[in-house]
């Protein structure tokens, strides 16, 4: 597969289009992971745009984008393949109805591609008219030790073993991206595998470009406020700092109660949409507030 843009720039300006702003490093990481045919990690805290930048880049180059989204106790079964054996089982109770006595014939034809279900790993993997398509393997600190060690051959060499099939290889690499919250570290065999990106919150001028692309109806003055806002929120001991979604919802929120301003009251009447744990809504009493709106001014 030729590389789809020719530099990270050009890159970072077909994100823009789709409205997700990258960062610099992000942005020549993106672009590398695409010229090498490599795999890319991206690691940070929840709520700053790494399963938004597979999405944003699926729909820039026109891809297809398949998501396995993966939690403990992921199998073979959900993220790659399995067998349909109730459509084997009517195949077989038909071929002896009608007398078919070849029986090693008739299961060499019960495991083949018509029979086989395909999981998200899979599916990366078979042939795609528009090209080749964005894996997003999504969390992958929430699964365990031995599914990422089942990750090393797909990552490695694009390909997956299916024990009464054999090796299926892609006949072009997927485009592949993984995210990690790091709610615990992922195996380093897996990580060598991979270019690596950290993912930071972004800095009050992106978020603001941000803001402007994805809420344009916010004023000016409205969107000033809540971003510095919320830049300042994340500096404080909260238990989950909030990330670019909330900030998003916060401003929609504000617009659809006709705030113009972010007064205290407003603040209060609105924090559930960026502030997710009881114990960060009971800490965010009038003095912290007002602490808060006056360093955002």
């Amino acid at each position: 597969m030729d590389c789809p843009v020719s530099s990270a720039d050009d890159l970072s300006a077909l994100l823009d289009q789709q409205g997700y702003v990258a960062s610099r490093p992000l942005a020549v990481s993106m672009f590398l992971a695409l010229r090498l045919q490599r795999p890319l990690f991206l690691e940070g805290e929840p709520g700053t745009g790494k399963t938004e930048i597979a999405r944003a880049l699926a729909s820039a180059l026109g891809r297809r984008l398949i998501r396995l989204q993966c939690y403990e106790g992921l199998d073979l079964a959900q993220a790659a393949y399995e067998w349909n054996f109730a459509a084997q089982m009517i195949a077989l109770r038909t071929a002896e109805a009608v007398g078919e006595g070849d029986r090693a014939a008739l299961q060499a034809e019960l495991f083949t591609r018509e029979y086989l279900t395909e999981r998200p790993l899979l599916q990366a993997l078979s042939p795609d008219p528009a090209g080749p398509p964005v894996l997003l393997i999504d969390e992958i600190d929430r699964t365990d030790a031995p599914f990422e060690a089942f990750l090393l051959e797909v990552l490695s060499d694009y390909a997956l073993t299916v024990p009464e099939l054999g090796r299926i290889e892609a006949p072009e690499p997927p485009i592949v991206i993984l995210t990690s919250n790091r709610t615990r570290e992922v195996h380093d065999a897996l990580k060598r595998r991979c270019l690596y990106n950290w993912v930071e919150y972004p800095d009050a001028e992106t978020e603001a470009g941000i803001l402007r692309r994805k809420v344009p109806e916010a004023p000016a003055a409205l969107a000033a406020q809540l971003v510095a806002f919320v830049q300042r929120l994340r500096e404080e001991d909260v238990f989950k700092r909030p990330g670019v979604a909330e900030t998003l919802d916060w401003a929609r929120a504000l617009m659809a109660l006709d705030r113009l301003e972010l007064t205290p009251e407003a603040v209060r009447e609105t924090l559930g949409t960026l502030l997710k744990y009881q114990e960060d809504l009971a800490a965010m009493d009038d003095g912290r507030i007002a602490r808060l709106l006056g360093a955002a001014e």
